[in-house]
């Protein structure tokens, strides 16, 4: 943790007031004293894990709670989580050593406003803090980028559709699948939201690239080819 405290206080809106949750007695115990070295800043409590730490926010209500994110009982994302909801006018910053996705994206999915790493210096928390307090995100440049990396990054291509047997197309598929369970043409229809005209097409273009001839046959081919299940199958 370094640097000194910035120049600009709290602002309009007075002394702020935060509790600090961080399971490392040492660690905790710093924070506290370099946050007691900020203006406009007043640390009313300190917690040791996330359980304390809701406890904490119930009982003295304080705007922010500085939050460390591996703790033992309740960790910070799940503390995080709890404070939004039960306590919606106490903001979360998370102040951690690792700003790693595995913790980054859930942390601020449970409602955290603020990530910070321990290297941030006085100035950068109580920005942080201030941000957050003002309706901004308080987000280190860091997380800023990956979270614009991860926003922005192209999406998966989509899996390639598993292949029909005998050149079957999906849409046949789904109706050689409707014909087993015992659909009437007039049923698929309806279910797949195409023509009767269209169902009888797609019926006899399954006939002859299966060379099945009948609807008996096409139950008994549905099931071997895994495109409809027997009554009473309890596998796919």
């Amino acid at each position: 943790m370094s640097g000194n405290g910035p120049e600009a206080g709290a602002g309009a809106r007075g002394t702020i007031k935060v509790v600090v949750a961080d399971d490392q007695s040492v660690v905790r115990e710093g924070i506290v004293m370099l946050l007691g070295l900020l203006p406009g800043i007043e640390v009313i409590g300190s917690a040791r894990d996330g359980e304390e730490a809701v406890a904490l926010t119930g009982r003295l209500a304080p705007d922010i709670v500085l939050m460390d994110l591996r703790m033992p009982r309740c960790d910070g994302v799940e503390a995080t989580r709890r404070i939004r909801a039960e306590h919606p006018g106490t903001e979360v910053v998370i102040l951690t050593t690792y700003a790693d996705d595995d913790s980054l994206f859930p942390a601020l999915q449970a409602g955290a406003r603020g990530y910070l790493t321990k290297d941030a210096g006085g100035d950068e928390i109580v920005k942080s803090i201030q941000d957050v307090l003002a309706g901004q995100a308080g987000l280190a440049p860091s997380v800023q980028r990956r979270l614009l990396e991860r926003v922005t990054a192209p999406p998966p291509a989509p899996a390639a559709p598993a292949e029909l047997p005998d050149g079957l197309t999906t849409r046949e598929g789904e109706v050689l699948g409707l014909v087993a369970e015992g659909m009437s043409n007039s049923e698929i229809s309806h279910a797949l939201h195409i023509s009767t005209a269209t169902v009888k097409t797609h019926i006899n273009n399954i006939f002859g690239k299966t060379g099945m001839r009948d609807r008996a046959q096409a139950v008994r081919y549905a099931y071997r080819h895994g495109l409809s299940r027997p009554p009473g199958s309890s596998h796919p």
